[in-house]
């Protein structure tokens, strides 16, 4: 059974530890499990990159980890715009994404494909959570972080294009996405009722992605 923290729009509960660079022994606190940051790059309710966040999200907890499940769309941030950030400083979803960010050690990212790319709601939120405040060095909110990434797409390719431009997004921002990955493609019967995948062999691979996360999430923290 999935046991994810949800946050969403009136969450004001971050997970309880010392955030990354905030002084705090990151080491000291990871003594337990490693904390992952899920999310998904989609809203749609019946999303198939959300139902494989939840599936993977499973996984790391069997693995040891917990898990924080986000919805980017409670954020409710506004599409990027220099100007309003100049006139108005960071929107307050920004900052609370930001904050979910030196929260955790890891991060699980789910993204679809959209026209060959992954989506503008998770482009949008990565783009206001690199935005550095005063006294902040640039994407600080992103040091430290590792980051394992899963994709689904109806058509065969399982969001192949998307999963390799996060990759590449994510390492600009400086995170350290880990090499194993899983794509689910013709997501539309992967699944069985209970939301977990169907195939033995897309359970074994994705068994494996998540072991790897939770692995690189506790080398990351005995780092720091």
């Amino acid at each position: 059974e999935h046991q994810a923290t949800n946050l969403g729009v009136g969450s004001s509960n971050l997970p309880g530890r010392a955030t990354r660079g905030g002084g705090g022994n990151k080491g000291a606190i990871m003594a337990g499990a490693p904390k992952i940051l899920a999310f998904a790059g989609s809203a749609r309710r019946e999303s198939f990159n959300a139902a494989l966040l939840r599936a993977a999200a499973a996984r790391l907890e069997a693995h040891g980890a917990t898990v924080t499940a986000l919805a980017l769309a409670s954020l409710d941030l506004p599409l990027y715009n220099g100007d309003v950030e100049r006139d108005q400083g960071l929107p307050a979803g920004a900052r609370r994404f930001k904050a979910l960010l030196r929260a955790h050690d890891a991060l699980l990212v789910a993204t679809p494909e959209y026209n060959g790319g992954y989506t503008p709601l998770l482009k949008n939120a990565l783009d206001w959570g690199s935005r550095a405040e005063a006294g902040e060095k640039p994407v600080a909110a992103w040091a430290g972080l590792v980051a394992g990434l899963v994709g689904a797409s109806p058509g065969g390719r399982g969001a192949a294009r998307s999963l390799a431009l996060t990759r590449q997004l994510l390492t600009n921002l400086g995170v350290s996405v880990v090499e194993e990955q899983f794509g689910l493609g013709r997501a539309g019967g992967a699944f069985d009722e209970a939301g977990g995948l169907e195939a033995p062999e897309h359970r074994a691979t994705l068994d494996a992605a998540a072991e790897a996360l939770v692995r690189a999430a506790r080398q990351a923290a005995d780092r720091a």
